[in-house]
């Protein structure tokens, strides 16, 4: 175990695991980099529990309705023949999900950096994609390799701190791969895949906007450059706010918001909602987000202000990050 430590931020690494993040007596999050989760689940590395700078949990892990939803990571539900997503994969030759024996995972392979500088955290990784081991396969053959930015900035004047997260894929499979959704395979408005936020079961039934002025449900499907939920908590009094803040907007992938509040809290910036694109090879995709996360209750006004604080700690420099080179 190692640590970097500053005021106010300490940063945590269990190598070869984990690391942690805190501020003060809170620990802000937990990034867990060598899941042990069953291949049916694409075993890949995910942010859980994450906490509100007042300590308040706006993360869940393995829920009984789908136990490949894990906190904040990145998951990818129809990626040419493989699923990055976990469960069933939702196909037009089925009509429906089946499992197809294709579940894919995210394998860290090395640190590239782990490091505190004042109030800024930073953790980068490289990481190789696999396809699911055919019988009598050690390992998957390769398909992606990426190399994985998370970035941690404390927010004080806005009650909340940012994550932010920043996946270059490469793709090093030799084949262009076809990256789709189960909307772009038959089924309407469920184009989900990308960086996903899934919030815990008190959090059902919350405020959802976008920035584009669009509340609740109708949010799904709907483009905008960040997209925010507030919910409230069990056990302790009060609520808490995430917002996502998609930096690709306007680039080269046409994102739309994957965002529900019912059955079940979630937010994802959604690159291949409705469009599938093909992955050539070599080619790479660079995702590039920023989450606020906040005590207390949002309306828009206050999503809106958070975005903007995102925005100013972690926007990268220049024209929109994400999109295909």
């Amino acid at each position: 175990m190692t640590a970097s430590q500053s005021t106010p931020l300490s940063l945590v690494h269990e190598i070869g695991s984990q690391v942690r993040l805190s501020a003060a007596d809170v620990e802000l999050f937990r990034y867990v980099y060598r899941p042990t989760e069953a291949q049916f689940e694409s075993p890949r590395p995910y942010v859980h529990p994450v906490r509100t700078p007042g300590g308040r949990l706006v993360t869940v892990f393995r829920p009984h309705d789908h136990v490949w939803h894990k906190g904040i990571t990145l998951s990818l539900p129809n990626f040419g023949p493989d699923n990055f997503w976990g469960g069933p994969t939702y196909t037009r030759a089925v009509g429906g999900y089946s499992n197809l024996g294709n579940n894919g995972s995210m394998d860290h392979a090395e640190v590239l950096a782990a490091e505190v500088e004042g109030e800024r955290a930073t953790f980068t990784h490289r990481l190789v994609w696999h396809r699911e081991p055919r019988a009598g396969e050690a390992e998957g053959s390769a398909v992606v390799e990426e190399v994985r930015t998370l970035r941690a900035v404390l927010a004080p004047a806005a009650e909340a701190w940012v994550l932010g997260w920043t996946s270059e894929l490469t793709n090093i499979s030799g084949e262009t791969i076809a990256i789709g959704s189960p909307t772009t395979e038959g089924r309407e408005n469920a184009g989900y895949g990308g960086v996903f936020w899934r919030g815990p079961r008190s959090f059902t039934g919350g405020y959802m906007v976008g920035a584009n002025g669009v509340e609740g449900e109708e949010l799904r499907g709907t483009e905008a450059p960040w997209a925010g939920f507030s919910g409230k908590h069990d056990e302790v009094d009060g609520a808490s706010t995430v917002v996502f803040v998609d930096f690709g907007h306007g680039g080269a992938l046409p994102t739309k918001w994957f965002a529900r509040s019912d059955p079940f809290a979630c937010l994802n910036p959604a690159p291949f909602f409705d469009t599938v694109h093909e992955f050539a090879p070599g080619a790479t995709i660079t995702l590039d987000h920023a989450v606020a996360i906040a005590d207390g209750p949002s309306d828009a006004e206050r999503m809106a202000r958070l975005a903007d604080a995102a925005s100013a700690a972690l926007a990268p420099a220049g024209a929109p990050a994400g999109g295909i080179r």
